[in-house]
């Protein structure tokens, strides 16, 4: 994709956000009709509504781009552009009226010969504090406009450490044993529900990792790529018919200091 086009899609994609996050400010105290449920995990008729908003969006400005998002898809895997689309990241939290998620846009190109897909555009929208995170091949990660950068810190116990348990019972059971193991090590460990944001939050300094093993990749394509345009290393690995991964994100200076989730 040009330059040119990838500020198009980038502003583009902003304005999808936007507009998304507006329908999640005006229901997080409605009452929400649930799809599905399981004992880890929420499906909300809103998502496929905000999904829907989203694509019609994007498709309609960039109608040969193919389009992959958490309620559905219109792509094959190999495409060479598509976009990856979280509509409501942390539906958990907003289903039960906190404050917590986001929209989460990226857009990944595959070019001739490559393994896999590779994110050129990451936007990231909390419509509840009105942060919007953005960032593409041609511009660094900012913050509302800001240009940010991740923390300076290399102390194991300065850091704060964001993690998670997925959707499984099977995420939770390897996921434990290394909690454990992590929280005698770090200053703090938060566990905030909504994967885009705790990428964000390594982006912009306030988290100096996050760590998960189980999350999608709509989860986690535009905050990884933000976490790196903003200085910091993104680390992740499929572990499931190659869209659930485990993942490493940190400011860098203390990568190597973490162990790798299982």
């Amino acid at each position: 994709m040009k330059p040119g086009e990838l500020k198009r899609a980038l502003a583009c994609a902003v304005q999808a956000a936007k507009a998304s996050g507006k329908l999640m400010r005006q229901n997080l105290r409605a009452t929400k009709r649930v799809n599905a449920s399981t004992q880890y995990d929420i499906k909300l008729a809103l998502d496929v509504r905000s999904q829907k908003l989203i694509q019609a969006r994007l498709s309609r400005a960039f109608p040969q781009i193919g389009f992959l998002g958490e309620e559905g898809r219109s792509t094959t895997d190999d495409a060479p552009l598509r976009w990856v689309v979280d509509p409501i990241d942390g539906t958990v939290n907003f289903a039960y009226g906190i404050p917590h998620a986001c929209v989460s846009i990226a857009l990944q190109e595959r070019r001739a010969g490559a393994a896999a897909h590779k994110t050129i555009l990451g936007v990231v929208y909390d419509p509840f504090q009105d942060e919007l995170w953005t960032a593409s091949r041609d511009q660094a990660s900012r913050l509302n406009g800001s240009a940010i950068q991740v923390s300076n810190r290399r102390s194991l116990s300065e850091t704060i450490v964001s993690t998670g348990f997925a959707k499984s019972r099977s995420s939770l059971e390897r996921g434990l044993p290394y909690f454990l193991r992590v929280v005698r090590q770090v200053r703090k460990v938060r566990m905030m529900g909504a994967a885009a944001l705790s990428l964000t939050y390594v982006a912009t300094g306030r988290f100096d990792a996050y760590i998960e093993r189980g999350v999608s990749i709509w989860d986690i394509a535009a905050g990884g790529f933000i976490v790196e345009r903003a200085g910091g290393r993104f680390w992740h690995e499929p572990v499931k018919e190659g869209r659930v991964y485990r993942l490493l994100a940190t400011n860098g200076l203390i990568h190597g200091k973490l162990p790798l989730p299982r």
